[in-house]
């Protein structure tokens, strides 16, 4: 998604792809198939390369500095990534911070979550994503498959308390190497079986004063880790009114995927800005509201290319002139983020029915429904 912005603006790309066809692969014609554990492969794609950004977090951090040593502009650098890459990292320097996060700490034993005390989320240090690496526990017994988890992975665990929450939000920010810094609407997110379903910008209803509590903390961390590009910050609000930091991204993220329609500049477009240096664009919202929601593999897409979706089309976009459909180009399965729609209007109630209806169309949920 960031070769479109890419293009626009005359930035030519180069990617490692993990395999061919992939959907980054089908855009960006210059790509090296490769594995990001590999050093010499990290070396040979980044060669005359001006700057080198990442899609996800988890390029090993020796890596990183073996490249920096070489000559390489890593954005963000090993020295900020690392702490996307480790929450127990990340846990520890943002209580340093001062930064409101749930409590925490590195769990070695049993006996070391008995006393932290259930219930609670136990979390791999690397590697989680969408739900993956997280088990909330309730008991002595229940922690048995995390272990296991962390030992044949060889990571380390976290206990978090479980914070009752009101809603979850996200705080995007992008920051160049110079300081600049530009910050996006907070949005509220909801998850469904640690997946981000939906995405509404601006999160509704939310007090003035805690949205700009939420900037501000995501402005601090991207100041303080000297991030460079997008840092998302997902973050709880808690049933008392406060915001605590849940996680953090150093990339484009997905709470920010509504801002490829519902912003002046998107998120993909502002982390080549700062990446590169550039002035970056503003984050201004071009509408009231936009909704953002994904379009996920369902049941009986196991094993099926991406051709099926593409059926939703004539529905879809009849239906809805406005709406904005993406689609990635994955195989379909269960459960696998495939596309998401965008709608944006003056009228919530509007945008959510329209972003719904459609996602669930190219799911495959309303395919035998008539209009």
């Amino acid at each position: 998604m960031m070769a479109e912005p890419a293009a626009a603006l005359g930035l030519p790309l180069r990617l490692l792809a993990e395999a061919e066809g992939v959907s980054a692969a089908q855009v960006i014609p210059d790509h090296l198939v490769g594995d990001y554990r590999d050093l010499p492969t990290l070396q040979k794609v980044t060669d005359g390369c001006a700057v080198v950004t990442f899609d996800h977090e988890h390029v090993p951090t020796d890596h990183l500095h073996a490249l920096e040593a070489d000559g390489v502009a890593c954005r963000p650098g090993p020295e900020a990534l690392v702490h996307a890459q480790d929450k127990a990292v990340m846990r520890e320097r943002l209580g340093a911070l001062g930064v409101p996060c749930p409590r925490n700490r590195v769990v070695t034993s049993l006996q070391d979550v008995e006393a932290f005390g259930f219930p609670c989320v136990l979390k791999t240090t690397r590697g989680g994503y969408d739900g993956k690496g997280v088990w909330f526990v309730d008991s002595a017994e229940e922690c048995a498959d995390a272990f296991a988890a962390a030992e044949a992975s060889g990571v380390g665990l976290l206990a978090e308390e479980r914070v009752a929450f009101r809603r979850e939000l996200a705080a995007l920010v992008a920051r160049s190497p110079s300081g600049q810094a530009a910050a996006y609407p907070i949005v509220a997110s909801t998850q469904r079986d640690g997946i981000c379903h939906e995405v509404v910008a601006p999160a509704p209803g939310l007090d003035d004063d805690l949205a700009g509590q939420a900037q501000r903390i995501a402005l601090t961390i991207a100041g303080e880790l000297g991030v460079t590009g997008i840092l998302a910050v997902e973050l709880f609000e808690t049933e008392d009114g406060r915001v605590l930091v849940n996680e953090l991204a150093m990339r484009p993220h997905n709470t920010g995927h509504w801002s490829q329609d519902g912003a002046v500049t998107s998120q993909f477009e502002n982390h080549l800005r700062a990446v590169l240096d550039l002035p970056l664009g503003s984050p201004a919202p071009r509408e009231r509201w936009t909704v953002m929601v994904n379009i996920l593999g369902g049941e009986g897409h196991e094993g099926a290319g991406s051709a099926p979706l593409y059926q939703g089309y004539p529905h879809a976009l009849a239906r809805d002139p406005r709406l904005r459909v993406h689609l990635y180009g994955k195989g379909l399965r269960p459960g696998r983020k495939v596309g998401h729609v965008n709608a944006y209007g003056d009228d919530l109630d509007d945008c959510l029915e329209r972003a719904r209806h459609a996602a669930a169309w190219f799911r495959g949920d309303l395919g035998n429904e008539s209009e």
